[in-house]
């Protein structure tokens, strides 16, 4: 454990503390410019970035499990996705019951080109650090996402606050 009473390591959680609530609100921003410049809703271009960074296509609960919408919104959120070109829903050959939701490529390429596009300017940041910085912002990121969803766990486990 690490010893939170020195006082410049005290200074430093809360600079990081800051500037990590700094650079969630930029990218809340970041994705409502990216979706309004699409002509799409935040959400949809949340799941956009969620199917394409997913191995396999999802079916609509597993996009509710991992967005925390109801399966109600998700339907809808795919049923906008689907009318927009952006999926398809195709019925799975390991379960008949299942559908699951696919990206479209070629729909999907006008959103993949503009994330390419931010995504060089974005690539500056990281061009100054060396492979060691990389590996551990990589560690870093790999590890807050993982705390992410416990504590979306943990959150939705809780009664809320009167």
């Amino acid at each position: 454990m690490t010893d939170v009473t020195d006082p410049g390591r005290a200074r430093l959680y809360e600079e990081l503390a800051l500037e990590s609530r700094r650079y969630l609100v930029a990218y809340v921003l970041f994705n409502q410019a990216v979706a309004d410049h699409l002509g799409l809703h935040p959400t949809d271009v949340q799941c956009l970035s969620l199917l394409t960074a997913e191995p396999e296509p999802l079916t609509v609960r597993q996009i509710a499990d991992r967005t925390g919408l109801t399966t109600g919104s998700a339907t809808r959120l795919v049923d906008r996705l689907e009318r927009g070109g952006y999926v398809t829903r195709t019925p799975d050959r390991q379960d008949r019951r299942r559908v699951l939701v696919t990206p479209v490529p070629e729909r999907l390429a006008r959103v993949t080109a503009l994330w390419d596009d931010l995504g060089q300017t974005w690539q500056t940041l990281l061009d100054d650090h060396s492979e060691d910085e990389l590996r551990a912002i990589t560690r870093h990121l790999r590890r807050a996402h993982d705390l992410g969803h416990t504590q979306v766990q943990r959150l939705r486990a809780m009664a809320r606050p009167d």
